[in-house]
């Protein structure tokens, strides 16, 4: 089955959004220091352009969490790959995304980092599609809200291709 990208954000709009929430962080943390918690592989994309728009000191560590396979829907079962490096007790952790789905992996994330002991615990995205939602998420920051479509491109893959794509498209399968 082939399939092909259909654009659906452009590489300005995206851009112009990341430097609005990098803005909107540096405002609410305004004197403060933040850690940010990027999620593999997607979100790494994301948090490298939202990191150089904060104006704030800014910590990074990584996380690998994994709950789709080779698939294009979530299987529902969260696995940690990769654990994070550094202690959250007493930091501001905003944990980076690249698109919050149905919403499952990202409450058992949000739930396990907030028992480690940070001072508070945002979320932030680059993409939001709520009616895929089976678990309630708050979202803190949020690039876009998107239909219920596969999307590529900014760092999100479909079987390892397109997350070096400037946009965000949609995958149309022929």
């Amino acid at each position: 089955m082939a399939e092909r990208i259909e654009v659906l954000l452009t590489e300005e709009e995206v851009d112009k959004r990341i430097q609005e929430i990098g803005e909107q962080i540096s405002r609410d943390y305004a004197g403060e220091k933040v850690h940010l918690v990027c999620v593999l592989k997607g979100g790494s994309f994301f948090m490298c352009e939202l990191a150089k728009r904060i104006t704030l000191p800014v910590s990074i560590d990584f996380m690998s969490v994994s709950s789709y396979g080779g698939d294009t829907k979530s299987s529902g079962v969260v696995r940690i790959v990769k654990d994070l490096d550094e202690s959250l007790t007493g930091k501001h952790v905003i944990v980076v995304e690249d698109i919050v789905d149905s919403g499952r992996t990202l409450s058992y994330l949000l739930d396990m980092l907030g028992s480690r002991g940070p001072e508070d615990v945002k979320l932030c995205t680059l993409l939001d599609k709520p009616e895929r939602r089976v678990v309630d998420v708050k979202v803190d920051y949020k690039g876009f809200e998107i239909p219920d479509e596969f999307v590529v491109g900014y760092g999100l893959d479909y079987d390892q291709k397109y997350r070096n794509l400037p946009y965000i498209g949609i995958v149309k399968f022929d």
